[in-house]
């Protein structure tokens, strides 16, 4: 008997073959796409970032230090740091706020740090050759020349923004036949292996149940797939059943913002890593294409991380990408280490940034909490 949906042995024997020869999607062979100049390396599914146009050279004169001008940050009052402590133990749901209430500072010192930051924003650029159904699109391989990818137009974000645009590159577009189908635009079914049927759920393909013909596949043991409504085959998902696809060449441009920091070692005993996330006074800013670093920063070790990490910066990224800007900022840091006494014993926190933010590693109170 004639499978459902297949309309003869010859067919269901083509179909057989091409699900056995192509179970799944394939990656496209590399004979399908057109040598186009400028485009040599592209390949599917992409080549690596493009090594951009020759930068030129740093425009901005060496940067002089800041001249210091009123770089002290207020000592922190009492009670701003007790409303902080109490704020910070209100938001843990496992945190007593006895501590934070009832206990008594005895000491409160500053030990203000420096941190600078670097942002350089560059630009990189990617190619692989892509395909997608073909829908009467014309294609334009030949009719005029390629631009090259650095040549090709992108819209920039603001300056220091992460962002991603993928640009078809005009000109060397073409139609081909699907490689998955091979231009027949169907694909078997995965589901019922090109039967078109499978077994009846009910009596599992015996065609009877209890002794009796299965009244839900009238006993013929088989049940319609519903997943290819019983033809056996499905449309072919690489070219949405076209039979052809465009093949043209996709240029990802990708806008990164990379940050790094240096804060200046402190003795107060709190973790540099909790910083990251605080700002501070701002000492100094500036930015330009390329920067030199700061010269004769009061503190030598602001001096020597500029330098240091605008060498790194503009070795690490100008290979492979185009430095569009680069920004350089110093601020001062207030940390504040409180000493208090609860319960007669001696226990610590600190404050710092701008926003009074409360590290607090050995807090005196806790206790398990399970949340329902």
């Amino acid at each position: 008997m004639t499978p459902l949906g297949v309309n003869s042995n010859s067919d269901k024997a083509c179909l057989l073959l091409i699900s056995a020869m192509y179970p799944t999607a394939t990656a496209p062979p590399a004979n399908m796409f057109n040598t186009v100049p400028g485009y040599e390396g592209t390949v599917s599914g992409g080549g690596g970032y493009l090594p951009p146009p020759m930068p030129a050279e740093p425009v901005a004169p060496p940067q002089p230090g800041p001249v210091p001008d009123n770089w002290t940050i207020p000592s922190l009052e009492e009670d701003v740091a007790r409303e902080a402590f109490k704020s910070f133990a209100s938001s843990h749901c496992c945190y007593s706020k006895a501590p934070a209430t009832d206990g008594v500072i005895t000491n409160m010192e500053p030990f203000n740090t420096f941190r600078y930051r670097l942002e350089t924003f560059t630009e990189s650029r990617s190619t692989e050759w892509a395909h997608k159904p073909h829908e009467g699109e014309p294609a334009d391989f030949y009719t005029q020349t390629a631009p090259r990818p650095w040549e090709v137009p992108a819209t920039a974000p603001e300056l220091f923004t992460n962002h991603t645009q993928k640009i078809r590159v005009p000109y060397p577009s073409s139609v081909k036949d699907c490689h998955d189908c091979h231009s027949s635009g169907k694909a078997p079914c995965t589901e019922c292996h090109g039967d078109g049927y499978k077994a009846c759920w009910v009596c599992n393909g015996a065609g009877t149940k209890n002794d009796m013909n299965c009244s839900t596949c009238n006993g013929t043991g088989r049940d319609n797939c519903r997943e290819c409504d019983g033809q056996g085959t499905k449309k072919c998902k690489t070219c949405d059943g076209k039979r052809q696809l465009l093949t043209f060449i996709e240029l990802k441009v990708e806008w990164t913002n990379h940050v790094d920091d240096h804060v200046v070692e402190q003795s107060s005993g709190l973790k540099v890593g909790d910083l990251h996330s605080v700002s501070g006074k701002e000492l100094f800013k500036n930015n330009n294409y390329l920067l030199y670093p700061l010269i004769g920063f009061p503190n030598a070790a602001i001096a020597e991380s500029s330098e240091r990490l605008i060498r790194e910066h503009q070795s690490k990224y100008s290979p492979n990408s185009r430095i569009l800007q680069q920004r350089q900022k110093v601020e001062l840091i207030p940390i504040t280490k409180v000493n208090y006494k609860w319960k007669g014993d001696t226990h610590v926190y600190y404050i710092y940034g701008n926003e009074h933010q409360v590290s607090s590693d050995n807090y005196p109170a806790t206790c398990c909490c399970v949340i329902q």
